[in-house]
């Protein structure tokens, strides 16, 4: 992002006007960190005065420069978030009593070793273990509350390979949601215990026996788009769990491939994307991949 400063004024004042919604501090901890640079030069005092025709860029992607060893790919990071690519198969974050390891506890290994023990990451929102894309996590408690206060307006997409196909090329699924005993979801009428779950869909391509759909969500519940897909007689590829009858067994067909809303701090729109997995389309071994 460029700006250019039409009158003397110091630069945590013209950014405040910029960045609206913004706190002062917010807006200090912008430009200490480096990411303002006024006419080519890196500022980091917030009371440098601009001129009349200073260009003033903020670098929305700086990067934290040794993301060596990470053991996912880092899709975006800076001194707020952190933005990693899942793979399926694993839990985002482990309760106490499950077993194994999970996302959040390698990376916070990686990262207590890269900071020598500085950094500190906390869950923001979760993917289910047999799914695959795009999770986010902040690097304080405050980041991570400012986030939960307006996660309904953050834009999350999926790509679903279903079986069958939708009657409809595109659709909104609204239904109420209620959990078993052995944690299974299941679409029930309303009630005071039941959680309203909404999820649209569109066609994107037809196979011979599956579709391929993106998919955006209005709400988290656990399990939605793979309850919700089940419940119009999709369910989504190798979801044994929600009535899959495909043979194969590896990793459900569900992947979190889109993110976007505006960054906590900066008040920057923040668009990340995850491309759609090798063998994403494949069903089996022996299956020839769909194109």
């Amino acid at each position: 992002m460029k700006i250019t400063s039409d009158r003397e004024i110091f630069l945590i004042d013209l950014l405040l006007q910029e960045f609206k919604g913004a706190s002062r501090t917010s807006i200090k901890k912008i430009i200490g960190h480096g990411n303002i640079s006024v006419n080519g030069k890196k500022i980091t005092n917030p009371v440098f005065l601009l001129k009349p025709a200073d260009c003033i860029e903020y670098q929305k992607y700086r990067m934290t420069a040794n993301t060596q060893g990470a053991p996912f790919p880092i899709l975006y990071e800076d001194d707020q978030l952190l933005f990693i690519e899942k793979p399926a198969g694993i839990l985002t974050y482990g309760e106490r009593g499950t077993v194994g390891t999970s996302l959040y506890k390698m990376l916070l290994d990686y990262l207590r070793e890269r900071s020598k023990g500085r950094e500190r990451i906390y869950v923001v929102h979760r993917l289910d273990k047999e799914v695959s894309g795009i999770v986010l996590f902040a690097k304080s408690e405050e980041v991570q509350q400012k986030i939960k206060e307006k996660w309904k307006e953050t834009e999350k997409v999926y790509y679903a390979l279903v079986e069958g196909k939708p009657k409809e090329t595109e659709g909104t699924i609204s239904s109420w949601l209620k959990e078993t005993s052995t944690q299974k979801m299941y679409i029930t009428q309303q009630s005071e215990d039941a959680k309203l779950a909404i999820t649209h869909y569109k066609v994107l391509k037809e196979f011979p026996a599956h579709t391929l759909l993106e998919v955006r969500i209005d709400t988290g519940r656990k399990n939605q788009i793979r309850v919700q897909l089940a419940g119009i007689g999709c369910p989504v590829a190798g979801d044994h769990k929600y009535g899959s009858q495909d043979p194969f067994k590896r990793q459900i067909r569900l992947h979190a491939y889109h993110f976007a809303f505006h960054h906590p701090v900066s008040g920057e729109q923040l668009k990340i994307e995850s491309p759609l997995p090798k063998g994403f389309l494949r069903l089996n071994e022996k299956d020839e991949k769909y194109k």
